[in-house]
């Protein structure tokens, strides 16, 4: 029975009696098939270990375990040699790992055999030198190959990371480098918009970036270019008018030249101040925070303005407002969201323009109603459309989108220096500051005979989202 149960698991089995005599011994169980081997110990415990087997000893005890206790093989009287058997004949369980003289592991274990609660005996279970550290190296193999996999694994994931987020990202940078280096050239940010993941939000945001930066950095030179050219205009006069003034004899001539210079500084006077509102108009957009305002107020002030100081007083100003109710009871509120002195600076500018292309005894009207507007993407926004109608001549068909133009005038009745030119070049920028649209067109009347339509003034619209 004893074989039967120890053959299986090549455990080796003892049974010592009360004093510590080896009664059985698995090994020494053969069955009818089997050799009967014993194993004898060895002379001395070098003689039959090789020094490649004793460095390999040595190394895997030092870095796998600390030090235990050697196993030694005893004669059949040794069983109190072992503590463990001592300790399962006073009634108790005890187990003991031990190392042969080839740093093999061996544990051990003994239990008592009791019979009515008396002891009779101790069984000792060992295992066989190097049945534990086959278990544990093979445990730390499959360890290790998890360890290369995973190795492997994290290898082909940075080569991967490498080549789809690294890679890209170090292209970015250096694009961005060369946009910040090149003063001359146009540097182009790397296209990576195909991709869904961060990194072509980021490639779009950076050529979005870029694309605005050069537009802005065109917008500044045009603007110092127009500048330029409009200032020279009018210290060119003056400076002629200043070297003909010694020259004039009569007095009629010296007043007409002093007539020029008192128009000419005046003209540069109005030239600096829009010049000056229109650079900072941007930084201050920005800065400022925008509130509720109220249009409907905004242009009830205005117009009221505009009709009791008037440079045209044959020239009235009429507003009309598109009343709508929601529920018979509640008022529709025209509020948007914005800076109200800027929309304010904007209306006069519009309502001035107007008077000045108006015919004398003429009107300038004012209408506000709500519109929807339809973005880019195909959504439709709520906001309010206001419309600026004068009596004049209309626009040009080619200028509808150059009177929104720095500098452009197309006045031929003026006074002399009347007009920057700026005018509605800052209204269309306050307007799209606003998240809002501005145009012009012409107002037509019924067809004649000749198959063409009367101008009857021009129009120029505002739509502002609600706000």
């Amino acid at each position: 029975m004893l074989r039967r149960l120890a053959s299986p698991t090549r455990t080796r089995a003892r049974i010592y009696d009360r004093d510590g005599y080896l009664l059985l011994d698995s090994r020494s169980l053969t069955s009818r098939s089997n050799i009967l081997r014993f194993d004898l110990p060895p002379a001395s415990p070098g003689d039959k270990i090789s020094l490649i087997e004793r460095l390999w000893s040595k190394l895997t005890s030092m870095l796998w375990r600390s030090d235990l206790p050697l196993y030694e093989e005893n004669g059949v009287d040794n069983g109190r040699n072992y503590p463990e058997v001592i300790h399962a004949l006073g009634g108790g369980v005890q187990s003991i790992v031990r190392v042969n003289v080839k740093g093999e592991t061996i544990v051990s274990i003994a239990a008592p055999i009791q019979r009515f609660r008396v002891v009779r005996g101790a069984l000792l279970l060992s295992t066989e030198g190097g049945d534990i550290d086959k278990i544990i190296a093979s445990e730390r193999w499959a360890i290790v190959r998890v360890f290369l996999v995973s190795v492997i694994i994290m290898f082909l994931l940075s080569l991967f990371i490498a080549g789809t987020i690294a890679e890209p990202i170090r292209h970015l940078a250096e694009a961005a480098e060369r946009v910040r280096r090149g003063t001359k050239l146009r540097r182009e940010i790397p296209d990576f918009t195909d991709r869904s993941d961060e990194i072509g939000h980021l490639s779009g945001a950076l050529r979005d970036m870029t694309k605005a930066l050069y537009n802005r950095i065109d917008a500044i030179e045009s603007f110092a270019a127009d500048v330029a050219h409009e200032l020279k205009n009018p210290l060119t006069s003056l400076r002629s008018a200043v070297e003909t003034l010694p020259n004039a004899k009569k007095p009629e001539s010296q007043q007409r030249l002093l007539a020029v210079i008192e128009h000419d500084v005046r003209r540069l006077d109005r030239l600096i101040s829009d010049i000056s509102d229109a650079s900072r108009l941007d930084a201050e957009l920005a800065r400022a925070d925008m509130d509720q305002v109220d249009l409907e107020l905004i242009l009830k002030t205005v117009t009221a303005i505009s009709n009791e100081i008037k440079a045209e007083p044959s020239v009235q100003v009429s507003l009309t407002i598109a009343r709508l109710y929601h529920d018979g009871n509640h008022r529709l509120e025209f509020s948007v969201l914005g800076h109200d002195s800027r929309l304010g600076q904007v209306f006069n500018n519009l309502i001035d323009n107007a008077r000045s292309f108006s015919n004398p005894g003429g009107w300038v009207r004012v209408h506000m109603r709500p519109a929807k507007d339809c973005t880019d993407d195909g959504y439709w926004r709520d906001g309010f459309e206001i419309t600026v109608d004068d009596d004049g001549p209309g626009i040009p068909a080619d200028a509808f989108d150059r009177i929104f133009d720095r500098f452009y005038t197309d006045r031929p009745n003026q006074g002399f220096g009347q007009n920057s030119g700026l005018g509605l070049s800052i209204s269309r920028q306050i307007i799209e500051a606003h998240g809002g649209r501005i145009s012009a067109r012409n107002r037509l009347g019924a067809m004649t005979e000749d198959e063409e339509a009367p101008v009857l003034g021009a129009r120029l619209t505002i739509w502002l989202p609600k706000g």
